[in-house]
């Protein structure tokens, strides 16, 4: 356990890259398959609805508008809404577990949370009323928002600034089925802190919150918004996951807990900042071409090194560049499409790895020694992609698709604060300014939901 503990805090926190793998040498293997139009993955990936707009100041990905991109993937529509359930009377609570409400809301500080949020003074002045109708009805709603929170964390999309990993952990059928066991159980309270992350990181911040003094108020603050962000993110990451702190600089492999690979990482300079997502990655391609974002097209229509690529009626849809030693993309890219065209790739530019601040690309996540990873993910589960079929692949300088045999979620985020192995913890650089907004919100007793902005009417939707 321990050992997962500092693991964990490892992943996020600044501590120095592992080293990388041995260098893979080319013997005899078969021929690779080249793949020509570098067709996209068919394995579904995961992603949020296409309603989860993350507040009015949240931006496109910079291929939103470029469905030919390979790169791109829409988010898919909402599902299809469940059969009506049949419709239950209304819950109704006791004293006892009224009262283990009120003990849990008095003790969500230690979670970063506010107790005044919930409202516990209007709860016991229902309960002591004696109206089991009205103090149940008063407890179901506190019970409602405090399991919300729990579960889904306390800023609301509007409070999050491009963020769009999709969190499908509780909903409003999941939370009465939660709340009716719970009742009958008179287990109130377990059931509410079964929300709540169990990352190690989430522990360690909740110790350094309970050792920060009540008087250093903007180091509290700062924890607290990291604690909710944990609660942004489902809370079963998967066995095995690649994630990225953008903040932080490195992208992390784990697996069973443990760090299995970690290397630094160039994230979106402050006029292409990085969203926050997650995608599954169902392989990569060597020697891939780039499609240029649109965002920055400009840059390459019509130069030398950049390739049409033109629709049925000949107008030209986007640029691509091909692969060479000249390819922003290096050797290799990963295959994990998504709305925003965000991905994990090589660079022909690996010097830049050692600049301390490595804000500098266009979006995507540039990792260093990103061939290893993909090594490694390549050849697991009897995967057979060996490291000389891999470096015979690049050496014939085609381009071709080589798949996981198993998707591997990746998840990308912002943790500003993070905690390293020996429980210290760590600020980094806010490097697009998210702290302010989602840090109002989470002050905020409706976690922010207010600071949305009002829909257009009809009439004023027509007119622009």
């Amino acid at each position: 356990m321990k050992r997962h503990l500092m693991s964990w805090m490892t992943a996020l926190g600044g501590l120095a890259a592992a080293p990388a793998l041995a260098q893979i040498h080319p013997l005899g293997v078969p021929a690779a398959r080249p793949v020509a139009n570098q067709p996209r993955a068919t394995v579904p990936i995961s992603r949020p609805p296409a309603t989860a707009k993350t507040g009015p100041s949240a931006k496109a990905g910079p291929d939103a508008l470029a469905p030919t991109n390979p790169d791109f993937k829409a988010d898919q529509p909402a599902a299809q809404p469940a059969p009506i359930p049949v419709v239950l009377p209304p819950a109704m609570w006791d004293v006892v577990n009224a009262e283990d409400l009120l003990r849990t809301i008095g003790g969500v500080d230690k979670e970063g949370l506010n107790p005044a949020d919930y409202d516990p003074t209007g709860l016991q002045a229902a309960v002591q009323s004696g109206n089991v109708a009205a103090f149940s009805a008063a407890a179901t709603e506190r019970f409602n928002k405090l399991s919300s929170d729990f579960a889904l964390g306390h800023v609301k999309k509007p409070g999050r600034v491009d963020w769009w990993v999709a969190d499908n952990d509780l909903n409003a059928q999941k939370q009465d089925a939660l709340l009716r066991t719970a009742l009958a159980s008179h287990s109130i309270a377990q059931a509410l802190e079964g929300l709540l992350p169990t990352h190690p990181q989430y522990a360690a911040l909740k110790v350094a919150l309970a050792d920060t003094p009540p008087g250093d108020e903007a180091k509290r603050a700062r924890i607290r918004l990291n604690l909710d962000r944990w609660r942004w993110l489902p809370r079963d990451l998967g066995d095995k996951y690649i994630i990225v702190n953008v903040p932080g600089f490195h992208a992390t492999l784990v697996e069973n807990g443990i760090n299995r690979w970690k290397q630094r990482a160039i994230a979106g300079k402050l006029s292409t900042p990085t969203p926050q997502l997650n995608a599954l990655a169902t392989g990569v391609i060597l020697n891939p071409w780039w499609e240029v974002p649109k965002s920055i097209e400009h840059e390459a229509a019509g130069k030398r090194g950049f390739v049409p690529v033109k629709g049925p009626d000949g107008a030209i849809q986007r640029w691509r560049q091909p692969p060479g030693p000249t390819n922003a993309l290096g050797q290799i890219k990963f295959v994990m499409p998504n709305s925003k065209a965000i991905y994990l790739h090589d660079t022909n530019a690996r010097s830049r790895f050692n600049d301390s601040t490595r804000a500098l690309s266009h979006g995507c996540v540039r990792t260093e020694h990103i061939l290893d990873l993909a090594t490694e993910l390549l050849g697991d589960d009897g995967g057979e992609w060996s490291p000389d079929r891999i470096e015979a692949a690049l050496d014939s300088k085609k381009t071709v698709q080589a798949s996981f045999v198993k998707p591997v979620p990746v998840y990308i985020v912002y943790f500003s604060s993070a905690a390293l192995n020996d429980g210290r913890i760590v600020d980094y650089k806010d490097l697009y300014g998210r702290d302010a907004k989602a840090m109002a919100a989470l002050m905020m007793k409706d976690g922010g939901a207010s600071l949305a902005l009002p829909k257009p009417k009809d009439d004023e939707v027509a007119a622009r």
